[in-house]
């Protein structure tokens, strides 16, 4: 495998001529911003999609003027092994499953030209003098860092605060200076492509201060093809001279460390949930060793609203027979996830895990679903969807469990709408997948999107319409 390495922290003019290919633009723009950047560093810029213009509409709509103007060329439905040969660049993205296979990669790298992602350039653009706080796992890596990335920008002063990665800004959008802080969710794809065994090698640059580990549980094999090379993806997060945080011992033997910080114990939170407690605690210990004590990061986590999508309030009302609240947990796509959001009203001052009527379901990556079906089976009822819907409906009625494949979250919530409007008390109707959404939405945000407006159309115009977060990539991975 070609080791030929591609520095990106050359000056813009240096780029300028290079004749670059953009591997995937993607429908949700995970390609936008390292296209903007090539094109204002002077490159001929070619992006190739094996999606139709159709299909990529939004994110074609966002490169319009640089398309209109030339500086953008594009092909389209299909890939050229041309394109991936007789260029001076490829720029892949990590969205890409098992790279090391793909046909027109190899052909790049046979060619010997030079292969990077838009995180690798990122990454090596930060300057000396700056901190950095990485975050990955299973589980709630997004919500511990943005609440890493709220609370920093508040106590954090000796520069910016930059949120990055999977979730946030670009890397490449933002202008860096030395003293700031970079907060990065990186995915076990983008992780992999900072390892030794990718097409480039690892980056000399990449040095996370605080390496932070969540969960770990077999996800993403759709992808990496066995669960050790997601779990060796992701433990590339730490390097030789990271401070590694992780949330239990559990996933401490998981990941294979030895001697990380331990996280500290509870602070108040305005959001529900054990879990998010676990996030806190993580996020906390990331803060506090480049940080300290003083600012207290502790009573900056205290206000953190949570995110979209993660377990977020969509609704709360009064119905005939009693209190009524959705919650749209659209971005749990693993299934221990779900666990965990049920897990959230069984705390003290909660309704209790049996007035939780459970929606999940979707696209299946290859996940083990046991964990999902335990929890489920103790809900006061479960609707299922997309393409595992009959599989799991059968699975929790064998743990005695109440459920029935609705199929569609449409018909899922109509439903959940009939069944607790003849149920006495207080009632929690709960979107948490735990698989992915490619099946029947375009992604989890679309998906949760989808299921406040049905809970409006059902349940009377009782809920908020879901922000969507200011992202530049929308990986469930």
């Amino acid at each position: 495998m070609c080791r030929e390495r591609y520095d990106a922290r050359m000056h813009r003019s240096e780029l300028a001529g290079q004749r670059v290919t953009v591997m995937g633009l993607g429908r949700f723009g995970g390609g936008l911003a390292v296209t903007r950047f090539l094109v204002e560093s002077g490159a001929d810029v070619l992006v190739t999609d094996l999606a139709d213009e159709d299909s990529l509409a939004k994110s074609l709509q966002s490169l319009r003027p640089l398309i209109d103007s030339g500086a953008v060329r594009l092909r389209l439905g299909e890939h050229n092994v041309s394109d991936f040969t007789t260029r001076d660049l490829i720029v892949a993205n990590p969205a890409v499953p098992k790279p090391w296979a793909n046909r027109f990669l190899r052909a790049a790298s046979a060619a010997s030209i030079p292969i990077t992602t838009e995180i690798r350039l990122g990454i090596e653009r930060i300057p000396d003098g700056c901190r950095v706080i990485g975050v990955t796992g299973s589980a709630g890596k997004s919500t511990t860092a943005a609440m890493i990335a709220h609370a920093a920008r508040v106590c954090w002063k000796k520069g910016s605060v930059v949120f990055a990665g999977n979730i946030g800004s670009s890397l490449l959008d933002e202008s860096l200076q030395p003293g700031d802080l970079i907060v990065l969710e990186l995915s076990s794809a983008q992780l992999h492509w900072l390892g030794p065994d990718s097409f480039s090698g690892p980056p000399a640059r990449f040095r996370p201060d605080v390496a932070v580990f969540t969960t770990l549980s077999r996800n993403h094999i759709d992808w990496h093809g066995s669960f050790e090379h997601y779990r060796e993806s992701k433990r590339l997060l730490a390097g030789p001279d990271s401070t590694a945080v992780i949330a239990s011992p559990q996933a401490c033997d998981a990941f294979g460390f030895n001697d990380p910080v331990s996280p500290h114990p509870d602070i108040e939170l305005a959001i529900p949930g054990r879990h998010n407690q676990q996030n806190a605690s993580l996020a906390l210990a990331a803060l506090r060793e480049v940080i300290g004590t003083a600012p207290d990061p502790r009573l900056a986590l205290a206000d953190f609203a949570g995110l979209p999508h993660r377990l977020q309030l969509i609704a709360d009302t009064r119905l005939p027979r009693g209190r009524f609240r959705a919650f749209n947990d659209s971005k749990c796509t693993t299934p221990e996830g779900v666990g965990l959001a049920i897990e959230a009203f069984n705390q003290p001052g909660e309704c209790g895990a049996e007035r939780v009527w459970l929606i999940a379901g979707g696209y299946d990556k290859g996940t083990d679903p046991a964990s999902l079906v335990e929890a489920a089976a103790g809900c006061a009822g479960v609707f299922c969807i997309g393409d595992t819907g009959a599989t799991l409906a059968e699975s929790v009625r064998a743990r005695a469990g109440r459920a029935v494949n609705a199929e569609t979250l449409d018909r899922a919530v109509a439903e959940a709408a009939e069944a607790i409007a003849l149920h006495d008390g207080e009632s929690v109707l709960l979107l948490s997948p735990g698989f992915a959404s490619w099946d029947q939405f375009a992604n989890y945000e679309h998906r949760g999107e989808a299921f406040a407006k049905a809970v409006n159309r059902h349940f009377g115009d009782n809920s908020m319409s879901p922000s969507r977060p200011d992202t530049v990539q929308s990986s469930e991975n």
